[in-house]
């Protein structure tokens, strides 16, 4: 019956991931035979399964009971969640600065000791920058998620026909897209803040020889903050999925307004010269890569000074249709 797959829902979607599915079908199998032992052969009414759910008690309450102990860091329908999201992200800082750490070492052995002090001091900045992000993205998440601190009182009243209805699954989030979307802003803030030495054309004369780098070196730091939050709010985003579990108009607004937001950094950021490097085609033509006034240099160069409005397009059309998939998916039953 629909009521106890919305029953069942509810309870489910406060438990860890791993656990859904068995206590999902134990619940199916306590509700039928607490429905047989009630009607003794007889058919089933709405009545009884009502009275049947109102035994089991608050789906809500019922949750905390299959998930133990009480954890409130977070708040305790996601503190499962937050923990699992947080170890993807510390694990993926460690496994990029290290992976990072051994390129270098590999391209320039000579200096290894530098790479090393680099390797421990990236690690001290970025493991708390990323335990930060992290669980700044899901504390905002769980205030603005639809779920309120008042419900999670014990002894609330409630009935069956409150419960919500089970959402289609074309307007679920799977659990692991906003992992993964966590993971991705992670390794960006990672490779912008640590690795951005190496984010240029790589030079090589028999052996690794430099890098022309795309960004301007000289304000880079000043970039830094921007991309910071960009990213930040990426998090956030992803974390406001995660807690929602499904698109609703809610989370469509959510996620447009920090789209907005987000369009808006990474055009004051990389529109002007202060973000790119200047003598990128200058750079290129002393390492010998192209030479002046060729083909090659002319259609790198139209590249070079078209690849902003392009980046921008491009983020701008991505944005606005995960805005737009969103609402289309908020919109089924």
């Amino acid at each position: 019956m629909e009521m106890i797959d919305r029953y069942i829902y509810a309870v489910t979607q406060k438990l860890p991931q791993p656990q859904r599915e068995d206590i999902a079908e134990e619940l199916h199998s306590l509700i039928e035979d607490m429905l047989d032992e009630r009607v003794q052969g007889k058919d089933i009414r709405d009545t009884d399964v009502e009275e049947v759910l109102m035994e089991l008690g608050n789906p809500r309450l019922l949750a905390e009971k299959y998930r133990g102990a009480k954890k409130y860091l977070i708040g305790p329908d996601f503190f499962d969640s937050y923990l699992l999201v947080l170890k993807i992200a510390l694990i993926s800082t460690f496994s990029v600065i290290s992976l990072s750490f051994i390129i270098q070492s590999i391209l320039n052995p000579v200096s290894i000791l530098d790479h090393f002090v680099g390797f421990i001091v990236a690690l001290v900045s970025a493991l708390p920058a990323a335990f930060g992000w992290t669980t700044f993205g899901f504390a905002i998440a769980d205030y603005f998620g639809e779920i309120k601190s008042k419900d999670l009182e014990i002894g609330i009243e409630w009935k069956p026909s409150d419960l919500a209805p089970t959402p289609d699954k074309k307007r679920q989030i799977k659990y692991y897209e906003p992992i993964t979307g966590i993971a991705f802003y992670t390794l960006l803030i990672i490779i912008f803040a640590f690795s951005n030495d190496y984010l240029g054309v790589w030079i090589f004369h028999d052996e690794f020889a430099g890098v022309v780098p795309f960004l301007n070196r000289e304000t880079y730091s000043s970039s830094l903050l921007f991309i910071f939050l960009i990213m930040g709010f990426g998090i956030i985003k992803e974390s406001l999925k995660f807690v929602y579990g499904k698109w609703t108009y809610q989370l469509v607004t959510y996620t447009a307004i920090i789209n907005f937001i987000s369009i808006i950094a990474v055009f004051i950021m990389i529109n002007g010269n202060a973000f790119w490097n200047p003598n990128f085609l200058h750079e290129l033509t002393q390492a010998g890569l192209i030479t002046e006034n060729s083909d090659a240099y002319r259609t790198v160069s139209m590249i070079w000074n078209q690849s902003t409005l392009w980046i921008l397009v491009l983020l701008v059309i991505g944005l606005i249709w995960e805005g737009i998939d969103g609402l289309i998916k908020a919109n089924k039953k």
